[in-house]
């Protein structure tokens, strides 16, 4: 019997194709590899219950990417605290490091655009979608973010190569 749907997830193939998507915003979100690993766990566990609500791969990108900021905010509501940036992260060079952390320190908002922009590699268009915010309000933190990292460095240039 054929389904009349013409896109049907596989959730392992979904996460092996995005488990390092959706762990990358976890761990940019929560400041901490083990509120990653329940944020990431939720996230699929909420795609094996939803997966027929999914109509396209690009659909599923977006909706990882929503549920995993959802799931982000929703762990920090339930433990009301903000845990400190983990130290058991991969090897980064010095450079990497300083830029991650001045990004860590950015307000979420900012956070999540730059994290999207610069390590997801995704366009302004793409994160609009994922996040159903304007472009040009995208474009906005963009700015205001990379402004707030220019200041952190003193106002010189930042090579965001580095992020």
């Amino acid at each position: 019997m054929q389904s009349d749907r013409p896109f049907a997830v596989d959730v392992e193939v979904a996460l092996h194709k995005h488990s390092d998507m959706v762990y990358k915003i976890a761990f940019s979100q929560t400041k901490s590899k083990h509120d990653a690993d329940d944020v990431f766990q939720e996230v699929f566990i909420r795609l094996v219950k939803h997966k027929e609500k999914i109509m396209s791969e690009e659909h599923l990108k977006a909706w990882l990417i929503r549920v995993a900021i959802n799931c982000s905010k929703n762990h920090f509501k339930m433990w009301k605290a903000v845990m400190p940036l983990d130290e058991d992260i991969p090897y980064v060079t010095p450079e990497e490091h300083d830029v991650l952390c001045a990004v860590m320190e950015l307000p979420a908002k900012y956070r999540t655009v730059i994290h999207l922009f610069y390590y997801e590699e995704l366009s302004v268009k793409e994160i609009s979608s994922s996040l159903n915010i304007k472009e040009s309000t995208i474009k906005s933190q963009l700015s205001r973010g990379r402004d707030m990292l220019r200041e952190h460095y003193g106002g010189g240039n930042l090579d965001y190569g580095a992020l």
